[in-house]
């Protein structure tokens, strides 16, 4: 991890080198942005890029905080809040019972039962807390259900799948041949996790993206443009910022 700073402000940023870049190449990630250099690049040399992409970085760091705070706030997790869900502002439905634990079900929207001895306080929290785990257990089915479903015929196989709570990023893959995801693309429609997999799945025969890598993933994803396009243009509904009320 880098630091470059611009005025006052310090802006976090990914490093990676490799081998097979021939020159320097910026992108944004949700919330940073990665810095690609050839293997050998100095120090000085990496900061004369940044410096030369100092106004870009500026204002796509403000497109980043524009698209931060257009996320979805929530305030209580009671009957008839909204969350995204694969694309869409879906509903919850929450009704007290007499078990222990909070339970998660989907029919047509959220159901959520939570035991009715529960604070309001402590409801919302332990909402949230088996929310979040109900969806990261669909993201590793999701993207498990990915992999063999292309993996194997393009010879792409990866040795495990982690699903993390990754700040600067949809999606890595390991020089241990490991996938990593980011949990919150359960929130994007199922093609656009798909994509997110076979990026990763690509970048077990290609490291970086050069144009081997993207051929390759259209050889499995012919359509993956469009795909990768909504990711971009919606990353701000992937997620929620819990907003914490005064009781």
């Amino acid at each position: 991890m880098g630091v470059y700073r611009i005025g006052e402000q310090e802006i976090e940023y990914t490093l990676r080198r490799s081998p097979k870049a021939k020159k320097a190449s910026l992108s944004v990630t949700p919330q940073s942005f990665e810095l690609l250099v050839p293997e050998n690049a100095t120090e000085a040399q990496i900061n004369a890029v940044l410096d030369r992409r100092r106004g870009w970085l500026i204002v796509s760091l403000q497109h980043m905080r524009e698209r931060a705070q257009a996320q979805t706030r929530i305030y209580r997790f009671v009957s008839g809040t909204k969350i995204p869900y694969r694309g869409r502002m879906t509903k919850l439905t929450v009704e007290p019972f007499e078990g222990s634990l909070v339970e998660v079900s989907f029919r047509n929207g959220f159901h959520i039962r939570k035991p009715s001895s529960l604070s309001p306080a402590s409801s919302d929290a332990a909402i949230e807390s088996a929310l979040r785990l109900w969806l990261k257990k669909r993201v590793r089915e999701d993207a498990y259900t990915f992999v063999r479903k292309h993996g194997e015929r393009h010879g792409l196989k990866p040795t495990g799948i982690q699903i993390k709570d990754q700040k600067h990023m949809w999606g890595s893959c390991g020089q241990d041949r490991q996938i990593n995801l980011n949990w919150h693309l359960i929130f994007a429609p199922k093609p656009v996790l798909e994509y997110a997999v076979v990026h990763e799945l690509c970048h077990l025969k290609h490291r970086n993206h050069d144009p081997e890598f993207w051929e390759l993933v259209g050889r499995v994803l012919p359509d993956w443009e469009s795909r990768k396009a909504w990711l971009d243009k919606n990353e701000h509904m992937l997620g929620w910022e819990r907003v914490e009320t005064v009781m």
